[in-house]
């Protein structure tokens, strides 16, 4: 079933290409929506019988990193947060990381100006107007508040980075891919790690793991699975029809 992308992104209108008879259970998979989006998104498609697996309260769990971040702890790298368009204090950054990235809650922003990564030589002034930079490429996307992310090293082989993208459903792995264009003999994530988050209080979503330099293993994102991509060398038809059968 389709929907007509313009009309409600733009225009806050749904337009179905059918609509079913009775209720019937759907998964989205989409573009990415921010929360109230996707609350609208859910409310609509119920008054045309159609209900998402996903709640909006569990895609805000996943899809709002800051969200799931006390689940993840563990085994995660560290965040601080704050509200949008605020000075940070570049001060108060450096007295928790030496090197740390800069998203929304989200996002980050890639293939621009914007630095990948900051260090502790960085000025208040220069990172002020980084932010700006930050601002003007994320635009209408911005979600949330910014989320500063203590910089991991991670491992690489033949110059890629090794990381998985994990799916779950209804509490149970049902794909697990390389994630980075890494070779396909590349160390995989311990089972006992992945196993650890397919406990997570949603029906549908991701976990991405990295392999550091110090060969321990990391999460470095969680998503909802509505609007989570695929890996590039994934085989896309076996995980439809696995995604298919865990909720049939």
């Amino acid at each position: 079933m389709l929907f007509a992308y313009d009309e409600w992104f733009n225009e806050n209108i749904l337009k179905l290409n059918s609509k079913p008879n009775s209720e019937i259970t759907a998964i989205y998979r989409g573009w990415m929506m921010n929360p109230e989006q996707y609350l609208n998104f859910y409310n609509n498609l119920l008054e045309k019988n159609i209900r998402l697996i996903t709640s909006p309260k569990q895609y805000s769990l996943m899809h709002i990193f800051p969200n799931i971040y006390p689940y993840l702890v563990e085994d995660t790298t560290k965040i601080m947060t704050f509200p949008l368009y605020k000075d940070i204090d570049i001060n108060t950054i450096k007295q928790n990381f030496d090197k740390f990235i800069v998203k929304d809650f989200v996002k980050s922003v890639k293939g621009s100006s914007f630095p990948s990564f900051f260090d502790n030589t960085i000025s208040q002034e220069k990172f002020n107007s980084d932010m700006e930079t930050f601002y003007k490429f994320r635009g209408q996307l911005l979600t949330g508040g910014i989320c500063i992310k203590e910089y991991l090293d991670l491992k690489k082989y033949n110059g890629v980075t090794n990381e998985y993208r994990a799916f779950y459903v209804k509490n149970t792995l049902i794909s697990l891919s390389r994630n980075s264009l890494q070779d396909d003999n590349t160390p995989e994530p311990p089972k006992a790690l992945v196993e650890k988050y397919s406990k997570l209080n949603s029906v549908f979503y991701t976990v991405d793991f990295a392999e550091l330099e110090n060969n321990e293993w990391k999460i470095i994102e969680a998503g909802d699975g509505s609007v989570s991509g695929l890996s590039d060398k994934q085989d896309y038809a076996s995980f439809f029809k696995a995604l298919y059968y865990s909720i049939n």
